[in-house]
């Protein structure tokens, strides 16, 4: 078993129920099971247009059968029967998610990258991991050290 972190986030319609919907999605996966949940926050969006998103975190325990790569294709699964539309790079999307960590490997190719490379610079994700992972360790790095040295952006717990 592998424990596996990842980041939603929204900036359409309605983005609370999109997360929620995604995260159901998340809970149909064969051989992943979701085993906490952040709240939800509302942020300032970095490098995407549109309005403010809503972000979580999830923390998941992933069965030997299944590899990063194939969890990544999971999520790209559901982002696209959510009406995600991948082909501009900074738009507003109904759905993002990301893989932030897998287990404890290290991923460097074209389409997947584990740690996810801007996850240490962004409190929209630092603070929701922070949540559910309090002691968790990012390149060696503390969550706490991490989010003092991220670029001071509003990050708003709505609940």
């Amino acid at each position: 078993m592998a424990t596996a972190y990842f980041s939603l986030g929204s900036n359409l319609g309605d983005r609370e129920g999109n997360l929620k919907k995604a995260l159901a999605e998340l809970w149909k996966i064969n051989g992943v099971s979701v085993k906490k949940i952040s709240s939800f926050y509302e942020t300032e969006p970095v490098d995407v247009e549109g309005g403010e998103f809503v972000n979580c975190c999830v923390e998941a325990e992933v069965n030997e059968g299944m590899e990063a790569r194939g969890l990544l294709r999971e999520c790209l699964k559901i982002e696209k029967r959510m009406g995600r539309d991948r082909k501009k790079k900074n738009e507003a999307r109904i759905i993002d998610i990301d893989l932030l960590l897998f287990g404890n490997e290290r991923i460097d190719e074209k389409e997947l990258k584990i740690p996810h490379p801007e996850m240490k610079k962004r409190l929209f994700v630092l603070i929701p991991l922070q949540e559910i992972a309090p002691g968790i360790l990012i390149d060696g790095e503390k969550i706490d050290a991490l989010i003092a040295k991220a670029e001071k952006k509003e990050v708003r717990k709505m609940r």
